[in-house]
Formats: C-alpha cells, structure tokens, sequence
C-alpha cells in the first residue's frame, strides 16, 4: 500500500521561518521604524521644509520650557484626558451592563449604541454637533425650557471643553463592547451561588462582576488615556482650540508647527515629547495598579 507524506511547499531549512516573516519584517522597517528614526532626528534639527535641515542639537526640546503655548498645550491635553477617560469608562460600563441583560431584541440596541462609533469625527457629525451648541441652538433653546440662561459654548473655556468631551463620549461603542464581550464570559454560576448566599444585585457587582473584569478595566483605561493624549480631530473641526487656547491640544501643536508654521523640526521634537509623556502615564498606571490587578505580590 502506497504511503503519501505531506512535503512543505515552502522547504524546512533554517531560513524559512525568516522567509515567512520577512513581509512584517519589510513592512515594520520601512513604514514604521524608519519614519520613528527620521522623525527622533529631524527633532534635532532646525528644518523649514525648503531648506535643508540644520543641526541644532537639542534646541528644540529647551525651546520648550519656555513656550507658552507648548505649556498650555499640554495642560489641556492632560485635563481633557482627566476629565474624558473615566467618564466614557463609567458610561461604557453601565451601557454594557444594560445590554448584558437577555432581552428579545437586545441586538438591535448592542448596534444602535455602537453606530456612533463608527460615524466617529467625521465632517457630517462636525456640522451636527456646531449646530447644536450654536448660539440659539438645540442645547440652548433646552437650557431655556429648563429654564436656565443660554451659554456661550464657544466663549467661554469650560463651556468648550464640555463639547468636545460629550463628542468624545458620544463615541463609546467600541469601549462598549470591550466591556460586554468580558461580561459575557463571566461564568453565570458566580452570579447564582452568590444569590443564594443573599447577595443583592449591587454586592454582586462590586464582589463578582468588578473584580472579574479588573484586567479588561484596565486595558482600556490604558486605551482611552493613549487615545485622548493624541486628541487632534475634536478640538480642531470645532472649536479650533479657542477660547483663548483652552482646547488647545499637543495634537494641535503639533499640527500648526508643521503645516502652518512650516517648523517640521519643533513639530517633531513636541510629538517625540508628547511619546514620552504618553509612555510615562501609561508606565504609572501600571505602577499604582499592578497590586490591584494582581500583577505584584
């Protein structure tokens, strides 16, 4: 009887590992860590894009402790991210927790509350959201059937900040789901014994359902805060970082040095900076949360 063995079309030598993985390989190369060198090196240099760069050392980065703008820019970010993370955290939990329940139709409401994260920024939703918070717009003529006074939303710091962080929140689908596909793989014999036990539905939560999803808490947390520090899209389609730079994010900055200004050398110092700044909170989170998340003895 005739015995087939399988061959590998690709060979078995010592090199074919390599052969396999050399696309990533190429790819990470060229468009990942060669733009990562460039940019480390371009922020030590003073370069207009017309003229060839000039070396100035590390110029760029002493510039910045006496740039106001830079200053406040980075306050900004670091308020919009203190500010955004734990609220869209808190109402991405609860809307998960909502679309745990077994209801007849219940994916009809897990897409509705994920569509907005699809639309995400884009010039539509930008249009919506300005006529909104426009002077005598819908936010307004609701503050007056409530009876309060209209806000200038686009004059005044916090009344700003408040726009673009509901936008931001608005977006929560994808946070959402993330909890509700931890939720769902949370054994179901937890919740009955503790019911047996006399647990209520709020013991329950903060004993079985908090602890069980730490890990995945944390994950996002460390999402959101990544993605909040690199915000650029909000704060520049609607309010263009006004009143008086106080939507003015390290994104924005970034963004002018190098197409409004022309200062690809300072914008990439500031984006090198803002790298940094993003790695140490994440460094932190993971610091002060590593014995609650069972990471340290």
């Amino acid at each position: 009887m005739k015995t087939h063995t399988f061959r590998n079309p690709v060979g078995t030598g010592k090199y074919t590992g390599l052969l396999l993985v050399s696309p990533f390989i190429i790819g990470f190369a060229l468009f990942t860590l060669y733009p990562f060198v460039c940019s480390f090196v371009l922020g030590l240099t003073d370069y207009d894009r017309i003229t060839p760069p000039r070396f100035i050392g590390l110029e760029n980065f002493s510039r910045m402790l006496s740039d106001s703008t830079f200053l406040t820019a980075v306050g900004v970010t670091f308020r919009y991210a203190a500010i955004l993370v734990p609220l869209k955290l808190l109402v991405s939990l609860g809307t998960a927790l909502l679309l745990n329940m077994e209801l007849k139709g219940i994916g009809v409401y897990r897409t509705a509350f994920y569509i907005p994260s699809i639309l995400g920024s884009n010039l539509a939703v930008v249009i919506m959201w300005q006529f909104l918070f426009t002077s005598g717009g819908l936010a307004d003529q609701l503050l007056k059937a409530m009876g309060l006074s209209p806000v200038s939303w686009y004059g005044e710091p916090l009344p700003a900040m408040f726009m673009i962080v509901l936008l931001r929140l608005w977006e929560f689908g994808s946070t959402m789901i993330i909890f509700l596909t931890a939720l769902r793989d949370i054994p179901k014999e937890l919740y009955e014994a503790a019911k047996v036990d006399g647990c209520g539905g709020v013991r329950s939560f903060f004993s079985i359902t908090l602890p069980q999803l730490k890990n995945v808490l944390f994950i996002n947390f460390v999402l959101q805060v990544i993605a909040a520090m690199q915000e650029f899209n909000a704060p520049y389609m609607i309010t263009g970082g006004a009143p008086m730079n106080s939507t003015y994010t390290l994104g924005m900055l970034i963004y002018d040095e190098m197409f409004r200004f022309g200062d690809a050398g300072y914008a990439n110092a500031v984006s090198w900076v803002m790298s940094v700044l993003i790695g140490a909170v994440v460094a932190l989170m993971y610091k002060v949360t590593g014995r609650m998340r069972g990471d340290e003895q």
